[in-house]
């Protein structure tokens, strides 16, 4: 089985619901992860029975060279940009997120830090000393997709506001 470095918990757990079960299309599996050795390297399991259709359901993620931690939720990685989701990827949670705020101010701040991570996230693909996302930081269908719809929202200085407007909304509740 192939796996690619999942740089958090966060991450992978994130991976985990935005790929559903081929079967049936849910996304309800309870995942039960265990540390194993694939190929001598280290790595993590994820298990699961599909509770749409039953299907056996399994991934399997590389470790990071560096554990990464956060003080806060989420932390979905450490400073090199995610090998797991892609630019548009990030950027599509970060508006499915931002758009389905709840109105209990504890939710919804964390709804919107979920959002701001996400941007977050969109940045890290940007080379230093460049203004946008390079279109090689798309690989996937929803990835491309969403750049597709609007390039320009993949410009450094749109992506800094908007993780600036997330942040400032859920400070204020």
């Amino acid at each position: 089985m192939a796996y690619t470095v999942a740089r958090s918990r966060d991450e992978a757990h994130l991976y985990l619901d935005l790929h559903p079960c081929d079967g049936c299309g849910s996304v309800d599996t309870a995942w039960e992860h265990a540390p194993v050795e694939t190929d001598g390297e280290p790595t993590v399991s994820y298990t699961g029975r599909c509770e749409g259709c039953g299907a056996q359901r399994g991934f399997l993620f590389g470790l990071p060279e560096r554990e990464v931690t956060g003080v806060a939720f989420p932390t979905f990685g450490g400073r090199e940009p995610s090998r797991l989701l892609d630019a548009g990827e990030w950027l599509w949670v970060a508006d499915l997120t931002a758009g389905n705020v709840p109105p209990e101010p504890a939710e919804a701040r964390q709804a919107l830090a979920t959002a701001a991570a996400a941007i977050e996230e969109v940045i890290k693909f940007i080379p230093p000393g460049q203004e946008e996302v390079p279109e090689a930081a798309f690989w996937s269908d929803r990835g491309r997709e969403t750049r597709a719809d609007e390039p320009s929202r993949f410009q450094l200085e749109r992506l800094l506001f908007i993780r600036q407007t997330y942040r400032e909304l859920a400070g204020r509740l």
